[in-house]
């Protein structure tokens, strides 16, 4: 089995190697969905579809991921995160790559596989929808949740139709018969509804399940050809209804493990015309059986107890089925593998099988094979024997006593025989099985279901008040059993002790009614033969039969019951007619009766003679009839095996001419399709007390409809007397309460005379208070119009004083202004006094370190010199280096007088600037600074004269051109004045923060 874990991935392979599912289990491949998040959890799938074609398939988790599987392609896709848990999935619409959601939120949405976008929005439901059915046409859809169904158009996605029901009946499920144009509704009531899908008139209603079933309906499912309908609940039953004829056509039972049915699923064939005749049936214990509804044998299954299935689909086609496990895990299985081993071709017809060994059988030597699709048989062989099996020509003289001990289902009467004396009883496990082969029952299902519908019989009806039984549902099952005994034959229903009869049969086959009627109808017709040939009275001729054999192997005991007037309808027909369940514990009365179902019908009258025996000792010191009564009636200190061994040797020891085999018949199996009919019994004397019961019953009747109709008169008259005193007590009340009330409005007239006349004189002196009232606001008024003149005046003059108030206070903040001024003018003066001594003290450093420089320069050129003359002596030859020498003199010497130059504009310009700062500390201005902009000029000022004369002898007394001097002068004189510019604005900036601070002042 492939294993595939989707994870976070979007797309990718569903299986990587190609599959192979085995015959056992039959899956494709199992997939999962865990996260790898800091707690990795398993993703479960809640829901999946099939699409039209039967070859992909969609499936939700309950975060919201909606992935697409094409199992041709081999490929999953996620095509959707809805961000909440999906409730129902459909996915076979008109447009293939749409398909329909239903979401916690109530609302349904279709979207795109292939565009993975939004379609449309569904809105309308009240409660979580958990179907959803489209139309053959893929134009409608039916979603169905716990209060409504509605119906929608799928082409402009809007609601047509809204089934409404009462809240006390729920939905159970709604949906389409496939290719037909027919609603199906299912409700929990277990009533069934078809409907018209254009005019959604009902076309038809299935009558109601008989109520032997008690199955309250669940699950539902279709055949293709939309002709059988399956119906399960909580039972092991299943009710296959035909919807042509609208009738009940068979009832299944499932094996006793399965007590509810949790989903159904038809399994599609190619060649059977859509009428599917393989069931897949979910019970409670995660096992999904296929079951054929005609043949009712099982053919294979999925699941197990510890891997369940939660919800299985089954494709179109029939090929796949995708079933959703109890893990959250999703599976995937091949009908093919499963059914591989159905169709393979049958077993050899003949089979020889050697007869067992004379030894004992141990424990473990019986064994049950059960096999899909395989007959169940019991395999008795030990452990040292071999079976051979080979093919023969077919027999047709076989032998007549081999074909009377052979049974259904494969079983061998001799051989449970000789299995029952080497262990005393069957298996547990296997002694339902084993009884039913037995008795050879027919399961005529729909037989039995028209006694069922028959209803309660009369004769049953006050059975709870008889016999009180605690548990509802085990009272219900026999007042049914016993009902249909009672409808099978008229003799039932007269017969006192047949509920003792069938109780103990009843309580062991609660779970299916079927197989407990036909064994105590088989019962009746074999085990109980001429027992009501004397009815009313007890069948004297068996107890004759019993009394002769007891006579014969012990005559003590007879004796002693006939001295003490002991008859056999004490000691031996209480055990008969209660079939020793009142003497037996269960384990017992089972044994005992694996024990006479494999025997002749004489061996329970052979029972009781052998009970009687084996009681002997404490009957033969019981003298009172009383003793004999209750010793027959309760438990006895008694071991069952000895009872059973000594009933063995009576029926091989007694004598053919008292033998009871000889005057009773042998084993008789109902008949199939129709139960035979019983009329050993004087159908006289049952008719006479029919007819006598019929009389007393109409006449009971008609004496209870003349006091009903009494008692009807009578309650008339006395309500008409209730009535009429009512009345006359009402009038009464009525007359009383009028007048009381005419007193009350006497009353109010005239206290309203008095309000009246109070009411004029507060009129009178509230009138009178206006006056006052109006004379004392007036003059209030005139006083309060004197009152605001004076406070005007007061105001005035109040406003003339402070504003004189004012006015001093602005003269002496004034004058405060000025001081203060004065003080600041006084600050910043000095202030920038110090700033020039600094300034001054810095250009003086600067001049400094100009003379230092100077005097470097004038000893590097002196030093240079010396080295020029020296080398001119030493080399005579080097006339040009020479000739550079004494040009690099000349330009020291030009740069000598340029610095020179320099330094005297430099002092003129530093002279200019301290007197332009003292005058201008001496009178600030309260004007712009167009001022400071004038003297942010260039070296016009400087005396050019002198320059050119200084130039003109520096050029006649050197031989470097003009203009080459000047322009050594030019660059000299710009870093100059940058220097002066960059000292300008210093200057600027501090007369800016200057006159900021006076316009402070003077504002």
């Amino acid at each position: 089995m492939q294993s595939t874990d989707l994870g976070n991935k979007e797309s990718g392979k569903i299986w990587h190697r190609k599959p192979s599912p085995g015959t056992r289990d039959g899956i494709i491949v199992n997939i999962i969905h865990s996260t790898s998040d800091y707690h990795p959890k398993v993703l479960r799938f809640l829901n999946v579809a099939f699409d039209g074609s039967g070859d992909s398939l969609i499936a939700g988790d309950h975060q919201g991921n909606i992935y697409v599987f094409d199992l041709n392609g081999n490929r999953f896709n996620l095509v959707q995160r809805t961000a909440q848990a999906c409730t129902a999935l459909a996915f076979n619409l008109r447009r293939k790559s749409e398909f329909l959601v239903a979401l916690a939120d109530y609302s349904i949405k279709c979207f795109d596989t292939v565009t993975k976008e939004l379609v449309s929005w569904m809105r309308g439901h009240e409660s979580s929808v958990f179907g959803i059915s489209v139309h053959a046409s893929g134009r409608y859809a039916m979603t169905t949740s716990s209060d409504t169904a509605q119906l929608w158009d799928l082409d402009t996605f809007q609601r047509k139709r809204k089934l409404n029901i009462r809240q006390s009946v729920g939905i159970q499920k709604v949906f389409f018969l496939p290719l037909s144009n027919t609603i199906l509704s299912c409700f929990k009531d277990n009533s069934i509804f078809a409907w018209e899908c254009d005019t959604l008139l009902c076309k038809y209603q299935l009558p109601a399940p008989p109520e032997s079933s008690s199955i309250s309906y669940k699950v539902f499912a279709v055949t293709r050809d939309g002709r059988i309908l399956a119906a399960g609940g909580k039972s092991n039953h299943l009710h296959l209804w035909c919807l042509e004829a609208t009738q009940l056509v068979r009832i299944v039972q499932m094996p006793t493990s399965v007590r509810a049915v949790r989903h159904l699923e038809f399994l599609p064939d190619s060649f059977d015309a859509g009428s599917n005749q393989v069931l897949g049936v979910l019970s409670q214990d995660g096992i999904m059986r296929f079951v054929n509804i005609q043949t009712c044998k099982l053919l294979f299954e999925i699941g197990s107890v510890d891997e369940g299935i939660s919800s299985s689909v089954v494709s179109p086609h029939g090929r796949y089925i995708a079933s959703i496990m109890e893990n959250g895990s999703l599976n995937i299985y091949s009908v093919q593998a499963l059914t591989q081993e159905i169709n393979k071709p049958p077993p050899p017809l003949v089979k020889v099988i050697e007869d067992l060994p004379k030894n004992r059988l141990s424990s473990g030597d019986l064994q049950m094979k059960v096999t899909a699709g395989k007959v169940q048989r019991p395999a008795l062989r030990p452990k040292d024997s071999r079976i051979q099996t080979r093919i023969l020509k077919q027999d047709l003289t076989g032998n007549v006593e081999n074909k009377e001990n052979e049974l259904s289902d494969g079983l061998n009467k001799k051989r449970l025989q000789i299995l029952l004396k080497g262990y005393g009883e069957y298996p547990t496990k296997y002694r339902m099985f084993i009884w039913r082969s037995l008795l050879q029952l027919p399961e005529n299902h729909t037989a039995f279901s028209s006694l069922l519908d028959k209803g309660t019989h009369v004769a049953f009806l006050n059975l709870p008040q008889k016999y009180p039984i605690k548990s509802r549902k085990l009272l219900r099952v026999l007042q049914r059993t016993l009902s249909a005994l009672a409808h099978w034959s008229a003799i039932f229903s007269d017969t006192p002790y047949l509920p003792l009869l069938a109780f103990p049969f009843v309580k062991l086959f609660q779970n299916n009614q079927l197989i407990c009627f036909e064994v105590i109808a088989t019962l009746i017709i074999n085990w109980c033969q001429h027992w009501f040939e004397y009815f009313p009275n007890p069948p004297i001729n068996i107890l004759s039969m019993i009394e002769n054999v007891l006579a014969f192997h012990d005559k003590e005991l007879l004796k002693h019951f006939t001295d003490h007037s002991v008859t056999s309808q004490l000691y031996a027909w209480p055990l008969l007619e209660t079939l020793f369940s009142e003497v037996l514990t269960r384990e017992e009365w089972l044994k005992l009766f694996d024990n006479v179902f494999s025997n002749h019908p004489s061996f329970l009258l052979m029972t009781v003679v052998a009970y009687n025996i084996c009681s002997r000792a404490p009957l033969l010191n019981c003298n009172l009839k009383d003793d004999f009564e209750y010793f027959f009636h309760h438990r006895n200190n008694l071991d069952i095996n000895v009872v059973i061994r000594e009933a063995y040797h009576l029926m091989e020891t007694t004598p053919s001419s008292i033998h009871p085999d000889s005057m009773l018949d042998a084993f008789t199996a109902l008949t199939k399709g129709q139960y035979p009919v019983f009329n050993q019994y004087p159908t006289f004397i049952v008719d006479y007390q029919t007819q006598e019961r019929e009389r007393i019953r109409n006449d009971e009747l008609d004496y209870l409809r003349e006091r009903q109709t009494v008692e009807d008169m009578q309650a008339e008259v006395d309500q008409q007397r209730v009535d009429d005193e009512a009345w006359y007590h009402k009038q009464e009340l009525l007359r009383k309460a009028e007048e009381a009330r005419r007193q009350i409005l006497l009353h109010e007239e005239e206290k309203m005379l008095q309000q009246r006349q109070k009411l004029a004189a507060v009129k009178r002196e509230l009138k009178m208070k206006e006056i006052h009232l109006q004379d004392a606001a007036r003059r209030r008024f005139l006083k309060l119009q004197q009152d605001q003149r004076e406070m005007e005046l007061k105001r005035l003059d109040d406003e003339i004083e402070r504003k004189v108030q004012m006015r001093d206070q602005e003269i002496a903040s004034t004058a405060k202004d000025l001081e203060m001024r004065q003080l600041e003018l006084e600050s910043q003066r000095r202030l920038y006094e110090k700033n020039l001594t600094r300034s001054q003290e810095a250009v003086a450093k600067d001049l400094r370190e100009d003379a230092d420089a100077y005097r470097r320069r004038v000893d590097l050129e002196e030093n240079l010199l010396h080295k020029l003359i020296e080398n001119d002596r030493q080399q005579s030859q080097k006339a040009q280096q020479w000739k550079e020498a004494e040009e690099k003199e000349f330009y020291l010497r030009s740069e000598r007088k340029a610095a020179a130059l320099s330094d005297a504009s430099r002092r003129w310009f530093l002279e200019q600037q301290i007197s332009a700062a003292a005058e201008h500390s001496e009178t600030p201005s309260h004007g712009d600074m167009s001022g400071w902009r004038d003297d942010q000029g260039d070296l016009s000022s400087l005396p050019r004269t002198s320059q050119l004369n200084d130039i003109s002898e520096t050029d006649s007394s050197t031989q470097i051109p003009f203009s080459r001097k000047l322009a050594e002068w030019d660059s000299t004189d710009q870093n100059l004045m940058q220097k002066v510019r960059n000292l300008r604005w210093r200057l600027a900036a501090q007369a800016r923060s200057r006159c900021q601070a006076s316009r402070l002042v003077a504002t």
